[in-house]
């Protein structure tokens, strides 16, 4: 069975740019002092402490702060010497603070790399509890019937009745306004009870009044008979 090799373009591009930038470190080292095996040491180390501190960001875990700062650092270092080596710098006599910072790298580079193999992860997920043992059923045991327990009769409580609102008074009713009487109606009525009382000896009420003037209305005789009173 044959198997295609397939040509990523990615990858092709990232071997590119890994060459370059691991020539343009060891240029660096060199001409800063380094000679020999240790200036092509130095690439390794760049680029490894950049790879470390991005797979910690890419991990999830804790410790973020220490990741982006050594990823940062590294980056740093990579593209300082990829600038330094496009003629900023003269090469043949590099400046002191350059040899410093290149010969001081081996030490950053070691307490980066210690810094993130052994910080802890903050955020780690918490293990699962484990499953609890299945209970193993047993035959049911058959029970003697025993005697009815006693019911206790609890007292009941009734809730104390609500106090009923007192009772508003009655409106009293408004007064009637007496109907008109016509005044001549009134000493007419006046006579009828003048000679009743002549001859009995006592006046009408207001019921006979009624009777004598024809049947009036009540309230009318009423009225009547209290102007005669």
């Amino acid at each position: 069975m044959t198997h295609r090799i397939r040509v990523d373009a990615v990858l092709v591009q990232a071997v590119i740019a890994g060459a370059l930038s691991f020539a343009h470190l060891h240029d660096l080292a060199e001409a800063a002092g380094q000679s020999g095996w240790k200036a092509w040491l130095y690439p390794i180390s760049v680029d490894l402490l950049l790879v470390a501190a991005w797979r910690r960001l890419r991990s999830g875990h804790g410790g973020r702060a220490s990741g982006w700062s050594w990823f940062l650092i590294a980056l740093a270092a990579s593209l300082g010497a990829n600038i330094a080596t496009a003629g900023l710098l003269d090469l043949d006599s590099p400046p002191a603070w350059l040899r410093v910072l290149v010969a001081g790298w081996p030490a950053i580079a070691f307490l980066g790399g210690t810094l993130l193999v052994h910080t802890p992860p903050t955020d780690a997920p918490e293990p699962a509890p484990a499953p609890a043992p299945a209970a193993v059923s047993e035959p049911p045991v058959e029970q003697e019937p025993g005697p009815a327990p006693a019911v206790v009769e609890e007292s009941l409580v009734l809730p104390a009745p609500a106090a009923e609102p007192a009772a508003l008074p009655a409106p009293e009713p408004a007064p009637v306004a007496a109907p008109m009487v016509p005044v001549a109606l009134v000493e007419h009525a006046r006579k009828l009870d003048q000679a009743h009382h002549d001859a009995t000896g006592a006046h009408l009420d207001a019921d006979a009044l009624r009777a004598r003037l024809g049947g009036i209305p009540a309230p009318m005789a009423s009225a009547i008979h209290a102007q005669l009173t």
